[in-house]
């Protein structure tokens, strides 16, 4: 059984930074047994990566009830559609969710900070928009954390291909969501949401990009409990992605999962 300052120890060793923008995507299948379950881990790392005045962030999503339910998001209660960590992190005190039809984010750290963060997602029409908080962890010079999972699950590339405006990513046309508020109130409002045609899943071919990042040194691999963890720079990951689609003038190299042609990015 891991331990929190195991998990500490661990972050470390990766140089993970404390006063960074912080957003991880995790299993908690890999990473194993940990003192306290998910909400130990999540302790873990509330109390590393807001040491020094960083932020942690935890993707809570919801976009699987986006086209099934009258309410995509309810805010009354700690419900998301990607797994046990969100879920526990949706609900916690300490955490400010930010109000979003699809991909809402639970943010830890100083208040006004992480307030600041979230306060432009409702607004959005999209699932990650340049203008929300995933777009902010990019100009705030933030980091990604996948812990146990592949970029498969890494959402911040949505991001960068909404900030390079890459085509055939969102569906055409936006469709009408309701949230409701802790208060009981329904915030309303339209949505994109992804959609690729003719591919069913384009982030499953996300792992692609892994071999350029790695050709680029901008992965740091270490580990949390069990699980295989990589750490990347925000900045860098659309500097990667944004030459490889430059390279390849910007036409569809996401519609399997064969391997990138490294005249991409050597």
């Amino acid at each position: 059984m891991f331990t929190k300052e195991q998990i500490h120890r661990q972050l470390k060793e990766m140089n993970a930074p404390q006063d960074s923008i912080i957003l991880v995507h995790s299993s908690l299948k890999a990473v194993g047994e940990v003192e306290g379950r998910g909400e130990g881990l999540l302790e873990a790392l509330i109390e590393y990566f807001t040491a020094e005045g960083g932020l942690l962030c935890i993707p809570t999503h919801t976009w699987a009830y986006l086209l099934n339910r009258e309410i995509s998001m309810d805010m009354q209660t700690n419900e998301t559609c990607i797994g046990m960590l969100p879920t526990i992190a949706a609900g916690h005190p300490k955490g400010h969710r930010s109000v979003h039809p699809t991909h809402s984010i639970a943010v830890f750290g100083d208040e006004k900070r992480a307030e600041e963060l979230i306060k432009d997602d409702r607004y959005c029409n999209s699932p990650a928009s340049p203008k929300s908080s995933y777009g902010k962890i990019f100009d705030n010079g933030g980091h990604i954390l996948l812990v146990g999972v592949g970029h498969n699950r890494n959402t911040y590339i949505h991001c960068v291909e909404e900030i390079l405006d890459v085509k055939n990513r969102l569906s055409p046309h936006d469709v009408p969501f309701k949230i409701r508020l802790k208060s009981g109130e329904i915030f309303e409002g339209r949505t994109h949401y992804h959609l690729a045609e003719g591919i069913p899943d384009v982030s499953a071919n996300y792992p692609k990009f892994e071999a350029a990042f790695r050709h680029h040194n901008i992965i740091a691999d270490g580990f949390v409990g069990n699980a295989k963890t990589q750490l990347l720079s925000a900045k860098k990951i659309k500097e990667i992605v944004e030459l490889i689609y430059a390279r390849n003038e910007y036409k569809e190299f996401l519609a399997d999962n064969s391997p990138l042609d490294k005249k991409l990015y050597i």
